[in-house]
């Protein structure tokens, strides 16, 4: 199944991702919009592998909001997972603009269990399918 080769491709990328965030604890090491950039990244390729294993045709965007209302077309109950909506802010399009800085640093390590919770739950579907090597 081509779906499962394409999800797995996109949830082994978005799980380096999620290994970087990891480590990016410290604000002091690694600013908020790289931190965020990661966190975004780990998520939109989650999501994209999702759609992809649901035989869905996702959207080439980073936006997450566009990403989760496909999920939602296909029938996924994605309310928990509209608060990572927020990391729209640091995606690919907005990496060469100029960041403005938010009130309130970001919760790092909310963000990492949201990302994380994310990654399992496709990984955990992915692993009840067989694929066409």
């Amino acid at each position: 199944m081509k779906e499962a080769n394409l999800a797995r491709n996109l949830l082994s990328s978005a799980e380096r991702d999620l290994k970087a965030i990891r480590n990016m604890t410290d604000p002091d090491l690694f600013a908020d919009e790289v931190f965020g950039f990661h966190a975004q990244q780990a998520v939109e390729k989650t999501l994209k592998a999702w759609i992809a294993l649901l035989g869905g045709e996702y959207p080439f965007v980073h936006d997450l909001d566009a990403l989760l209302n496909a999920l939602k077309k296909l029938g996924v109950d994605v309310d928990a997972l509209w608060g990572l909506v927020e990391l729209n802010a640091f995606a690919v399009q907005f990496r060469y603009e100029a960041f403005e800085s938010q009130d309130e640093p970001l919760d790092r390590r909310a963000l990492t269990v949201e990302a994380t919770t994310v990654f399992r739950k496709v990984s955990a579907l992915l692993k009840g399918v067989r694929s066409v090597h």
